[in-house]
């Protein structure tokens, strides 16, 4: 582990860009982005495209480590490059911004009101390679759908389980269970979210540290124990499908949480703009989101 990543992590100002998007997620990003469907005819082309995409975004002047503590890729991302070096050394090197991995591969399907993770059977290989391309940690997302007792400890477990694994490895994971922020009882899913959060940390070891990804509380503040726990470098937010503005003010209520932003960090951005328009409405992002981070 990487000590002035870590320091940078749990103590800098500022927030987490997520530019992960995978497989499933990847033609949403492109269509957004304003690429539609017929512009490629197959994965890599496809993939092309959003490394264009997000190549843009990380080598824009606006995309700096004044508001940026860290990116999370996605692991296609992780083994191209940019200018000449790999993603991770890009952004840690030229940037000063801490580079982070996903690692899971989807969802399983809704079992117990939650969704756990599909199994992720290359994992070892893809934690090693992880370490070998620079990596700092991981990220990997769970979604409760339910405030169903024994699905969210399930999620909660797998998270945990796996993350032992990639501390083992060297890195740091960011654990996310998503609440689904449409659930009709995401309170209640929230409370017994924090009490098997504790459970998991007290088998921690003395210097063991993750990180958390959850989405923004109902209740102002709820996580401020969970900010304030020895084991957790850094507590981080989802945008979870608020648009940017209202994910920005929700997130500002909440002391010591920051923003780890996708949708919302890319909104408005499009292929068809010019340079200048472009960073234009990518540093007007990075700048109402960092503010939201630092409140």
């Amino acid at each position: 582990m990487n000590k002035v990543q870590m320091d940078r992590i749990r103590t800098g100002k500022g927030f987490i860009a997520a530019l992960d998007q995978s497989g499933g997620s990847t033609p949403k990003a492109l269509l957004q982005y304003g690429i539609k469907e017929d512009n490629y005819s197959n994965e890599e082309e496809m993939f092309n495209l959003v490394h264009d995409m997000r190549k843009r975004i990380i080598t824009s002047p606006e995309f700096t480590s004044e508001y940026i503590l860290g990116a999370i890729l996605f692991e296609n991302t992780m083994d191209r490059t940019i200018n000449n070096q790999f993603t991770a050394d890009y952004l840690w090197e030229k940037k000063g911004i801490v580079p982070f991995l996903k690692v899971d591969k989807g969802l399983a399907a809704i079992e117990n009101g939650v969704q756990l993770m599909k199994p992720i059977p290359d994992l070892d290989n893809l934690l090693k390679r992880a370490v070998e391309k620079n990596i700092f940690g991981t990220k990997m997302r769970s979604v409760i759908k339910e405030a169903n007792c024994e699905g969210i400890k399930k999620v909660v477990g797998q998270q945990f389980d796996i993350g032992k694994r990639i501390i083992e490895a060297g890195l740091v994971p960011i654990i996310e269970p998503e609440v689904d922020i449409h659930s009709p009882d995401k309170e209640e899913s929230e409370k017994i979210l924090i009490y098997e959060i504790f459970n998991q940390l007290s088998s921690l070891g003395q210097d063991e540290k993750v990180m958390l990804k959850l989405s923004i509380p109902t209740k102002d503040n709820f996580f401020s124990d969970l900010v304030n726990d020895s084991h957790i470098a850094r507590v981080v937010a989802l945008s979870g499908g608020y648009t940017q503005s209202e994910a920005n003010e929700r997130l500002a209520r909440n002391q010591g949480l920051i923003a780890s932003f996708s949708r919302a960090l890319s909104q408005g951005l499009t292929v068809q703009q010019t340079d200048e328009e472009f960073n234009t409405m990518l540093s007007n992002s990075i700048k109402a989101i960092y503010v939201a981070s630092i409140t």
